[in-house]
């Protein structure tokens, strides 16, 4: 008997939400009992949107990894996504959203960093790491987790040069409130 959740090729594993309606009483329950971070830029990008949230984990163990759906212009045109991944090493979600296998994604991190972000106020380095061919994936860490950007099409990547400022949601209760709410992006249904 075992009241894990169990993946036939991975084994234990947390379960997985994700948001029904995007929003800030959604924002409130995910971060209730979140262990780690809900990334989200403040504000946001010029006409984007937030489309979504999600979290591994459960009553039990609190949530172990968290996912948040932004939707906007590509800076090349046409439409782009970008999901800011927050986990626990061990989780797997961000790997799940690259399109990759491997749960670890620390061999990426070597060399040079490809892109800069902002994290709770702190410079963040995040390298380029393995996904699928239809989008781009980099990773870093913040706050002692890891941080993954997986931005799809993969030309949409030039939004990382918009010196984005990350907040952590949990502490941002008054600016959720003003946060400009979409539908849910499909590309958040990846990870299951």
């Amino acid at each position: 008997m075992n009241s894990d959740w169990m993946c036939e090729r991975h084994g234990a594993v947390s379960p997985f939400h994700i948001g029904a309606h995007p929003g800030p009483d959604a924002v409130k329950q995910a971060t209730a009992a979140a262990r780690v971070p809900l990334w989200s830029p403040l504000p946001l990008l010029p006409n984007w949107t937030f489309t979504g949230l999600g979290r591994a984990g459960d009553d039990r163990s609190g949530t172990t990894a968290t996912v948040v759906a932004l939707s906007g212009p590509s800076p090349l045109g046409g439409p782009a996504d970008l999901l800011l991944v927050a986990e626990e090493p061990g989780t797997g979600l961000g790997a799940r959203y690259c399109g990759v296998e491997h749960l670890d994604p620390s061999a990426a991190i070597n060399g040079p960093p490809s892109a800069k972000v902002t994290a709770a106020g702190h410079p963040t380095a995040l390298w380029m790491c393995d996904s699928a061919e239809d989008r781009v994936a980099f990773v870093g860490e913040a706050g002692g987790v890891w941080i993954f950007a997986v931005l799809w099409p993969p030309a949409a990547e030039l939004v990382l040069l918009e010196q984005l400022e990350l907040h952590d949601l949990r502490h941002e209760s008054a600016a959720v409130q003003v946060l400009p709410f979409g539908a849910v992006s499909p590309k958040l249904a990846l990870a299951i």
